[in-house]
């Protein structure tokens, strides 16, 4: 029996329209992400805590692939499990049936509440209220998927969360179909005094980064207005990472906008100065803006 007495609070959804799924959670233990969810594209996501076996993560993604129903699948896995008793399990497959298992030996506050598609469950909590609050907070919120699961988790720390405190949290939303080892987001937090706030911080710049890229698709398309309108939408979510404003800058510019571009990539140089070097670096056909911006900077004249 794996030993390690994981208070946590999670939720295992499937978004109704696009079909994604997805999995969250936060406890008081080092790199809970690690042990906690799992997801596999058009099959399902688990929850597995308490006393964490994280075995339940694969074997019952393996039984939902073979076409068994969440509740068999569940109840067959906990009826093999001599520490039972100490489990919590959550699954949601990728027709939005739920199966749950919170054991009578699992640390109060213990428990959980299922809705439409998607599962709450919690241990060692400092109130009963954490997974009740996280029900009604995921069935209010709307917006993609992974915001409605990071909502859930704050809805479960501003009802107490964990007894212990907080330590780490992770977030990962599969596809609807597609390869095994595709994610659409996949975040973690490790160790942080403040997990949520930094899921929440690296989910921005995720969503950043991917405004970037469909930005770079528009552009290579030759729809560069659009393109500029999705390079300041990721310039507004992630302000400080020159990363962003370098290739945004450079991408404005070949659309037109030299002295808006030019100075994004200023930016990026006055926050690390190996952008500068890089800029020199760079030709034509990788970037076919970076000799205007270079003009427009006054850069290896």
């Amino acid at each position: 029996m794996t030993s390690a007495r994981t208070g946590t609070y999670s939720i295992v959804a499937r978004d109704a329209d696009a079909g994604s799924l997805g999995v969250a959670v936060q406890s008081h233990w080092f790199s809970v992400g690690s042990l906690v969810g799992w997801g596999r594209p058009g099959v399902g996501v688990v929850a597995t805590q308490s006393i964490v076996e994280p075995a339940y993560g694969p074997r019952l993604l393996d039984r939902l692939e073979a076409g068994e129903e969440p509740e068999s699948a569940l109840s067959a896995l906990v009826a093999d499990d001599d520490a039972a008793r100490f489990r919590q399990v959550a699954a949601v497959d990728a027709a939005g049936a739920i199966a749950v298992h919170t054991g009578d030996g699992c640390i109060e506050h213990a428990g959980h509440r299922t809705g439409e598609g998607f599962s709450v469950q919690a241990n060692m909590m400092a109130s009963p209220e954490v997974w009740p609050a996280m029900a009604e907070a995921f069935s209010s919120a709307e917006g993609p998927l992974a915001r409605r699961l990071v909502t859930a988790l704050e809805a479960a720390e501003e009802a107490g969360g964990d007894v212990r405190g907080r330590q780490s949290a992770a977030l990962l939303v599969v596809p609807a179909e597609g390869e095994e080892w595709r994610r659409e987001v996949e975040l973690r937090v490790e160790d942080d005094p403040e997990p949520l706030a930094e899921l929440s911080r690296l989910l921005d710049l995720h969503d950043a980064y991917a405004l970037a890229d469909e930005g770079d698709e528009l552009a290579g398309n030759g729809d560069h207005g659009a393109a500029a309108d999705r390079y300041r939408q990721a310039a507004a979510l992630a302000p400080h990472s020159d990363e962003l404003l370098f290739w945004a800058g450079l991408s404005l510019a070949q659309g037109g906008a030299v002295d808006e571009g030019a100075a994004a990539v200023q930016r990026a140089i006055d926050a690390h100065r190996g952008w500068r070097e890089l800029l020199l670096r760079l030709d034509e056909e990788i970037a076919p803006s970076a000799e205007s911006v270079r003009r427009a900077l006054g850069i290896g004249d």
